[in-house]
C-alpha cells in the first residue's frame, strides 16, 4: 500500500505541488505587468458583429439617423449590441394529493336446471362438479395514496448578454455567460433566450420574465462542487443497479 503511494505523491509534486511548496513560509508572489490584451482571457475574441454602416449626416438637422429619439440611444438595436439581463426568480409552489378508492366484486352461477339435460351432466363432467354452484368468484382490491411536492426557489443576478441575431420579425436572440472564479471554485452563470426590442427599458436592461424560451443556469466547478459530487463510481451503480 506505502509502494502505492508514492508514484502518485510523484505526481502531484510534478503537476503543481513544487509551485507551492516554494511558497511555504512566504506569501504568494505577484504576476508581472503585462498587455492586458495578451492575457489568456482576452487573447482571442470572436463575437457577432453587425454588417458596417454609414450614418447619414443631415446639415442643420438635430434627428439622428438610425435613433428613436433626438439623442442617441442606448438600448441594444444590433447583432453585437450588448443589454443586461436581470434575473430575479423567487419560486414557490406546494401541493399535496390524496387518493383512496376501494372496490368488492362478487359473482355467483349454477345451472340446476336445463331443459331436463341436467341429469346427464355428470357423465359429461366429474362426479365433484355440482351444476347448482359452478362459478363462484370473489374479488376485492384497496388502494391508498399520498403525495406532497414543496419547493422554494431564490435566484437574484445580473448577467451582461451579446444580441446574437436580429430575427425576421424583428426579435432578438441573446447569450451571455459570465464566469467567477475564487481560489479553486468557479462560478459560471449563462442565460440565452429570445426577446422583443420593445421590452428593453431605457437603461437598456430587461427582466427575465419577458424571454422567451429562456435557459437561464447557475452553477459551477471546483473543488468544493467534487466534494459535493458522488463520486463517478457511485453515480454508474445509481443508474445501472436496480434496487
Amino acid at each position: 500500500m506505502r509502494t502505492a503511494l508514492v508514484p502518485i505523491l510523484l505526481l502531484s509534486l510534478a503537476t503543481g505541488g513544487c509551485a507551492r511548496l516554494a511558497d511555504i513560509g512566504s506569501a504568494p508572489s505577484l504576476s508581472e505587468i503585462s498587455n492586458p490584451g495578451l492575457q489568456p482571457e482576452a487573447r482571442v475574441i470572436s463575437l457577432p458583429m453587425p454588417q458596417p454602416t454609414t450614418a447619414e449626416q443631415i446639415p442643420s438637422s438635430l434627428w439622428r439617423t438610425g435613433s428613436r429619439d433626438f439623442f442617441r440611444d442606448p438600448r441594444a438595436k444590433a447583432v453585437g449590441d450588448l443589454l443586461t439581463v436581470v434575473i430575479d426568480i423567487s419560486d414557490q409552489a406546494q401541493m399535496r394529493n390524496s387518493t383512496q378508492r376501494g372496490r368488492s366484486n362478487s359473482e355467483k352461477a349454477g345451472l340446476p336446471n336445463f331443459f331436463g339435460l341436467e341429469s346427464r351432466l355428470p357423465a359429461v363432467l366429474p362426479d365433484a362438479v355440482d351444476p347448482s354452484s359452478l362459478v363462484d368468484l370473489d374479488s376485492t382490491s384497496t388502494s391508498s395514496g399520498n403525495g406532497t411536492i414543496q419547493r422554494n426557489e431564490r435566484i437574484a443576478m445580473r448577467v451582461a448578454a451579446v444580441v446574437t441575431q436580429v430575427l425576421p420579425n424583428g426579435n432578438f436572440v441573446i447569450a451571455g455567460r459570465q464566469e467567477v472564479r475564487v481560489n479553486y471554485e468557479l462560478r459560471e452563470m449563462r442565460i440565452a433566450g429570445v426577446l422583443r426590442p420593445e421590452d428593453i427599458s431605457n437603461a437598456n436592461t430587461i427582466d427575465y420574465d419577458k424571454i422567451a424560451e429562456a435557459r437561464i443556469t447557475y452553477g459551477g466547478r471546483g473543488q468544493i462542487t467534487d466534494v459535493q459530487q458522488p463520486r463517478y463510481g457511485q453515480q454508474v451503480l445509481d443508474v445501472v443497479l436496480p434496487f
